[in-house]
């Protein structure tokens, strides 16, 4: 169907305007005018369908032994079950398009609604870790994106990673650290040291890491407690401040040797126990950190 005649002919029944029949989300004007700008503005395409109920205004019809359909372009003739934004962001665009549209006729609303949460609870949406994965085959990747991606790549890829078998690409994994964890934790650290490439930054966070995981969590037999996102982005966290120690002690030399000299006498003062049971803020942990390495660090 064309996407102004969609727009004519479909509506949605929300619980704010119909509360004994409506079901539908309210409208989202910004959204949809991120797909009208996303049709006029960068040629976009949105091939999946529509899925409308046909209404007593419609008229609908099955014609030519089942090969078209007739329906009259009432402002009321269907009833918008999945699609209401991108039908919305249609209307909005300047551009004409051939949407594909699935109709079902003669449905009551309970089929409806019930239609309605099929669709909204059993459909599974992409993991974001396999979007950010594939970004760069589409040629979608920012800058800041591309550089996180080659830390990433060269983390899980280089036998001297001390994240090596530790990361995962294009899932979430509970034992394993995924993609959006990885750049949400390392996304300040790259803006700190921008003027690094990707290769500098891995060589720097490595024997950073590889001082808290060697050091630290392999000694107090719990190596596998850097894959927890809480504690990884803790590490990631105070980071900056104990590269600044390293800068203040030996330049940019931000080697192995030097992170281990300015955090060992953090590591006397970690409690284990806040890194086996972390809780759900990354931020106290971080905070537990800091606060070590400001009771014993001694230049």
């Amino acid at each position: 169907m064309f996407s102004d005649d969609l727009a004519k002919c479909s509506f949605v029944s929300t619980r704010d305007e119909d509360p004994e029949f409506g079901f539908q989300r309210a409208l989202d004007e910004s959204r949809a005018q991120q797909i009208a700008d996303y049709i006029d503005n960068e040629n976009g395409s949105i091939p999946t369908a529509i899925i409308l109920s046909a209404q007593e205004a419609a008229k609908f019809e099955v014609v030519s032994k089942g090969k078209a359909v007739e329906f009259i372009l009432d402002p009321k003739a269907f009833l918008i079950l999945d699609g209401q934004h991108r039908v919305f962001g249609f209307s909005k665009a300047k551009s004409r398009l051939r949407v594909p549209v699935i109709i079902y006729s003669g449905l009551s609303r309970r089929d409806e609604s019930r239609l309605f949460i099929d669709i909204n609870s059993k459909q599974k949406g992409v993991p974001t870790e396999l979007l950010l994965d594939i970004k760069r085959l589409a040629e979608y990747e920012s800058s800041t994106e591309q550089l996180l991606r080659d830390i990433f790549d060269h983390f899980n890829k280089d036998p001297r990673s001390s994240l090596y078998g530790k990361l995962s690409p294009a899932v979430k994994s509970k034992s394993k650290i995924s993609r959006v964890t990885f750049n949400s934790a390392v996304t300040p650290v790259a803006k700190i040291f921008g003027d690094r490439d990707s290769d500098e930054l891995f060589e720097i966070l490595n024997s950073y890491l590889r001082v808290f995981v060697g050091n630290y969590l392999k000694k107090n037999n719990y190596e596998e407690g850097v894959v927890s996102s809480i504690v990884f982005k803790a590490v990631l966290n105070v980071f900056p401040e104990i590269a600044s120690k390293v800068k203040d002690r030996y330049g940019s030399e931000y080697s192995a040797d030097n992170f281990l000299s300015v955090m060992l006498d953090m590591f006397e003062a970690i409690d284990i126990n806040k890194i086996k049971k972390p809780g759900k803020s990354y931020l106290a942990l971080s905070k537990h950190f800091s606060e070590s390495m400001k009771t014993n660090f001694t230049l």
